[in-house]
């Protein structure tokens, strides 16, 4: 190992934000495009209302009251007449205010006798002026701003049948251990893979797309092979094989490759030997993020590295943690990062239990981790707060 390649916490974020451009683009249509990125700016194609129009169900009035009732106008429909002095219209909320009208009275403070309105109402009340919330042209959406169904609306409302969003990054997920059983109780001496049928959900709700998952084996050219096969994807993930240990082959498995590394152990606990390397392939090189073999330890490099990547080929800018109170006196060790799972309880850390690495249970009940500097931060200090992918 190099000592420059380990890093602290906040700089392999940073170093793992950098290393990948956007991925292109795909048109699809705005129903299934909730929580994909877009690749470019949406300005909007019309104004929104396209035309003035009525605010409330009630009578369109011109000219001083009482008003005669003269027709009805629904929503809808073009409505070209212009609206004399005197007179009124039924209008329903949405329908095109005809030209002349002075306001709109609703229907629930009028009082309608032998077919004339009576009551009071001032200038433009209850009008909604075409171009009142945008104007063609103006701005309603960046590129890398995710579609949340509030925004696919709008952008409906402003004309858009399809958008242009990032391609999902396509990953590869080899799980290297022996001592894995993929079915049923652990026993004799194995034990039950939880990465496995976790990681998918992770990567789903971090924005990528699982095209293949690899069961390896714990011998060096089992491992090389198996990197070698699956390099045909946007980022490589391992689990397992980081460490030093005798049956951790993931180090040599790359130097065969002639990979490069990028960062070799993050200075964090838990997730200390995770790793981020390029494998060259095809004139590319393709993102390989080695995670830990232990749960906790593998979601903490998952999310410490594997989202920064993910962000990169999205096109998404990196997420900023915010900072929280924590309710509990925290201690990471020193030169180190702790990361510590737990919940937000009104708006305060609280740590969740069962926290050690291999431990599952800590991670199930929690929203996220507490990001704590070197040292102990006392209840009542700060800490950032690090969220899973909802």
């Amino acid at each position: 190992m190099n000592d420059w390649q380990e890093v602290g916490w906040d700089i392999a974020r940073v170093i793992a934000a950098n290393q990948c451009q956007q991925l292109a683009s795909d048109e699809i249509s705005l129903e299934i495009a909730t929580n994909r990125i877009l690749a470019r700016d949406c300005p909007a194609l019309c104004d929104l209302p396209t035309f003035t129009t009525s605010s409330m169900d009630g009578w369109a009035v011109a000219g001083d009251g009482p008003w005669k009732i003269v027709g009805d106008i629904k929503a809808g429909a073009p409505c070209e007449a212009d609206l004399k002095s005197g007179t009124s219209v039924r209008i329903a909320t949405g329908a095109v205010i005809p030209h002349g009208t002075f306001g709109v009275v609703r229907w629930e403070v009028a009082e309608v006798k032998d077919e004339y309105v009576h009551a009071q109402v001032t200038d433009g009340a209850d009008i909604r002026p075409a171009g009142e919330e945008c104007r063609k042209g103006d701005l309603l959406a960046r590129g890398g701003a995710e579609l949340s169904p509030s925004l696919i609306g709008l952008l409906a409302a402003c004309g858009f049948d399809k958008v242009e969003v990032v391609r999902k990054p396509k990953v590869a997920l080899l799980l290297l251990g022996d001592e894995l059983l993929l079915s049923g109780l652990p026993e004799g001496g194995r034990v039950r893979d939880s990465l496995g049928p976790q990681l998918p959900g992770w990567l789903d709700r971090l924005g990528a797309e699982l095209i293949s998952v690899t069961y390896v084996t714990d011998e060096l050219s089992s491992v090389i092979e198996a990197l070698s096969q699956a390099v045909e994807c946007d980022l490589l993930i391992t689990t397992g094989g980081t460490a030093d240990g005798p049956r951790d082959h993931v180090h040599n498995a790359l130097a065969s490759l002639n990979a490069s590394m990028v960062v070799d152990r993050v200075k964090s606990r838990p997730g200390h030997p995770m790793l981020l390397a390029k494998i060259p392939h095809r004139g590319k090189s393709v993102p390989l993020l080695g995670l830990p073999g232990n749960p906790q330890s593998a979601i903490v490099g998952l999310m410490s590295l594997g989202a920064p990547v993910i962000d990169s080929l999205l096109g998404r800018k990196p997420y900023e943690l915010q900072t929280v109170i924590t309710n509990n006196e925290l201690v990471a060790p020193t030169n180190f990062t702790r990361l510590v799972l737990g919940n937000l309880v009104l708006g305060r850390f609280e740590m969740g239990e069962h926290l050690g690495s291999a431990m599952l249970r800590g991670l199930a009940a929690s929203t996220g981790f507490a990001v704590v500097n070197s040292g102990t931060t006392h209840a009542g200090g700060q800490v950032r707060w690090l969220p899973l992918p909802q």
